[in-house]
């Protein structure tokens, strides 16, 4: 039945399109299936573009320096739930697996000041990361611009909860997707030449 709907939707948005002199078409999608997904897509580009450009932002806005759309992320990860993260722990929580990229990072922000290494012992194995009291002082910050800026900007749009909980649902699925399809085209690809 919500095959059928989908369906029948779908020709009336290209229906829509159509008479409006637009084609929805385009190389990765030609048919209803394709078509959505590819939409998502684009979507998905343009959204992480904005998505990054507020944390820069909000984060320089906090902070009174630069730190990237990553040192945000990291950083509000490590503070989550108010216990130390290892790398490994933050690469999962983030569906990261570029240890060296997250490992600049930690050092970036150990160098600002921000979080500080926790450990039982000086082993490398073991070892967490927490926010520093200066750290704990930006996110706040960041909490506060966020309430003020972004969460005001969605407050007008009737039903915005439910939109932004069925959005992640999908989101959640369609991450689970492209992890399976990435396994898949990685197990059978052809060796890639790496670049000189």
């Amino acid at each position: 039945m919500s095959e059928k709907n989908d369906k029948a939707n779908s020709r009336n948005i290209d229906t829509e399109f159509e008479e409006a002199g637009l084609d929805r078409r385009w190389h990765l999608a030609t048919t209803p299936r394709e078509v959505a997904v590819t939409e998502l897509e684009y979507s998905l580009f343009r959204t992480f573009e904005a998505f990054s450009k507020w944390q820069v932002e909000g984060m320089a806005v906090a902070a009174g320096k630069n730190l990237s759309a990553s040192d945000g992320a990291i950083l509000n990860v490590i503070a989550m739930r108010d216990r130390p993260k290892g790398i490994t722990e933050i690469g999962r929580l983030l569906n990261r697996d570029d240890v060296t990229n997250i490992q600049y990072t930690i050092r970036k922000l150990t160098q600002e000041g921000l979080i500080e290494k926790t450990t039982k012992d000086n082993r490398r194995k073991g070892v967490n990361y927490t926010t520093t009291k200066k750290g704990l002082e930006v996110i706040q910050r960041y909490v506060a611009l966020r309430k003020s800026l972004l969460i005001k900007l969605t407050e007008p749009i009737r039903g915005m909860n439910a939109h932004l909980e069925n959005g992640s649902h999908i989101l959640d699925l369609m991450t689970g997707i492209y992890e399976q399809a990435a396994r898949v085209a990685a197990t059978h690809r052809n060796p890639v030449e790496d670049e000189d």
